[in-house]
């Protein structure tokens, strides 16, 4: 699926990337399978099936324990009346480290655990952080879009009072009615 890109009517841009799409479809379940192979040659194979119960025990139990945390951390900063970004970016990470644990498999386990702990999931929230204003940075120029639907020439969104304006006010002026 795919929608029009900003800029040009006709060019279309993907949401998911194809080789993203490769690697999570093809690539990932490929490795799972030859890790599982071959922990199940090391250790036997009732022992990888042990180990794999024992990893989604570990798992479930961890996604409870810092969900809980994340939530009350949620309520805590909402009472207090502050912008809760970091709480949910640690409930988007426990979530997501929580789904990467329910799949059978041990490398995509190590990625949800490293997602889920506390003392590793800011690495987790500043890659999140720098996905999030990647994507959403162009996006907040949006509503400025001059006529040709970018971003004006001075990189203002032609709002700014910049050597180009695009005839419109710059932050000095307001547009208004004189009522006498």
């Amino acid at each position: 699926m795919s929608t029009p890109a900003s800029g040009s009517p006709g060019r279309r841009r993907r949401l998911v990337p194809g080789w993203l799409l490769l690697v999570a479809f093809v690539v990932v379940p490929l490795v799972e399978i030859y890790v599982v192979i071959q922990v199940g040659q090391v250790i036997g194979a009732w022992w990888t099936i042990l180990l794999l119960i024992a990893d989604s025990l570990l798992g479930s139990w961890l996604v409870k324990r810092e969900g809980g945390r994340a939530w009350r951390a949620l309520r805590t900063a909402l009472q207090e009346g502050r912008m809760p970004a970091k709480e949910l970016a640690d409930g988007a990470l426990i979530l997501a480290g929580g789904l990467l644990m329910l799949t059978p498999g041990f490398v995509l386990d190590v990625l949800g655990v490293l997602l889920i702990l506390p003392f590793t999931r800011p690495m987790g929230r500043s890659a999140l952080a720098r996905v999030i204003d990647r994507r959403l940075a162009p996006a907040a120029f949006a509503p400025y879009a001059g006529a040709t639907g970018g971003v004006g020439r001075n990189g203002s969104g032609g709002r700014g009072g910049g050597p180009v304006n695009d005839d419109r006010p710059g932050p000095d002026v307001v547009r208004g009615d004189v009522v006498e």
